[in-house]
């Protein structure tokens, strides 16, 4: 594939702080430099993330730490059964002085939101965050509020637990933008992490290596990366091939597309390169494709994942060259 010279952005800097950004998480968290580097992507590609992982393992560390790094306002909420839609975005209250409704922004008004277990509340608590991540604004009673970029939700979910929880319904495991998970760190890794959690913990002593306004900036430069017709096919080729899957109750919509082009993107960006390539489309596909697809019953039953079937997709599908 040429390199389309007059389409060519400067992505030096860019690819910088996205770089600053991921050494000052793993001063915090001993996590796989890629994990790191999805999480920083899944930001700058004004994306919403899943850390579904077992307990103890930095999820929430993880949040923290990112929303340190850009020196922006954080908000966490523990999901809960008694959770309502109201404690998440906000309600009007009665002032009694000046005989007015007066609105309280909930936790939702914050540029990264965590949201502890997210499957512990219920759907109607669940569904209050479509509207934010779809559309980065919220609703409420017939008055409409719009929320501050940079915006990122990032919701974790204890994989193996699920007496009183109520699993994410398809339509909002489809406005994340990508799953990971974080696993557990190389004994060596381990061992150094008791140390600095038992004396001195990291996290707070983490100083911010950029600003929201440089997040900002990442993700508009990010959606100037150019990019051939040949790889919006690529795109959409992978897209049917899971639509086709006879293995698979459900495939993968054009949101789907959407997202696995913008996390694409914003990998060119964090490479230095103001152009697609096809590995950057093949290195994120997992992650944001997996969580959508829905297995067919015998497909479930027999141990195969989401994961091996877009690895297997992306195998089947011829590259543009």
């Amino acid at each position: 594939m040429s390199e389309p010279g007059s389409q060519r952005v400067e992505t030096t800097g860019a690819a910088e702080t996205v770089r600053a950004l991921i050494d000052n998480l793993a001063r915090v968290l001993h996590a796989p430099d890629e994990t790191l580097r999805l999480c920083v992507l899944c930001l700058i590609s004004e994306g919403h993330l899943i850390l579904e992982d077992f307990p103890g393992v930095g999820k929430t560390m993880l949040a923290k730490a990112l929303a340190r790094s850009l020196d922006v306002s954080f908000s966490r909420m523990q999901f809960t059964p008694d959770l309502l839609p109201s404690d998440v975005t906000g309600v009007n209250v009665f002032n009694q002085r000046s005989n007015e409704f007066e609105f309280r922004p909930g936790p939702v008004f914050a540029n990264l939101l965590l949201v502890d277990e997210i499957n512990r509340a219920s759907p109607k608590t669940q569904a209050a965050l479509l509207e934010c991540m779809q559309e980065q604004q919220v609703t409420i009673d017939g008055v409409t509020y719009g929320l501050e970029r940079p915006f990122m939700v990032m919701a974790t979910q204890n994989p193996i637990e699920y007496e009183g929880t109520y699993p994410l319904p398809e339509a909002q495991l489809d406005r994340f933008t990508m799953r990971i998970a974080i696993g557990y760190p190389p004994l060596s890794e381990e061992a150094k992490m008791l140390t600095e959690q038992t004396a001195d913990p990291p996290l707070d002593g983490l100083e911010p290596v950029a600003a929201g306004a440089d997040a900002i900036a990442l993700a508009d430069e990010a959606k100037e990366i150019f990019v051939e017709e040949s790889l919006n096919r690529y795109v959409v080729a992978l897209l049917r091939a899971t639509r086709g899957d006879s293995r698979l109750y459900l495939g993968a919509s054009p949101r789907a597309g959407i997202a696995l082009l913008r996390v694409a993107k914003a990998r060119a960006l964090a490479a230095g390169r103001g152009f697609l390539e096809p590995d950057d489309v093949k290195a994120v596909a997992v992650p944001v494709l997996a969580h959508r697809l829905i297995l067919a019953p015998e497909a479930r039953s027999s141990g195969l994942t989401g994961e091996r079937i877009v690895q297997e997709t992306l195998e089947k599908t011829p590259v543009p060259v």
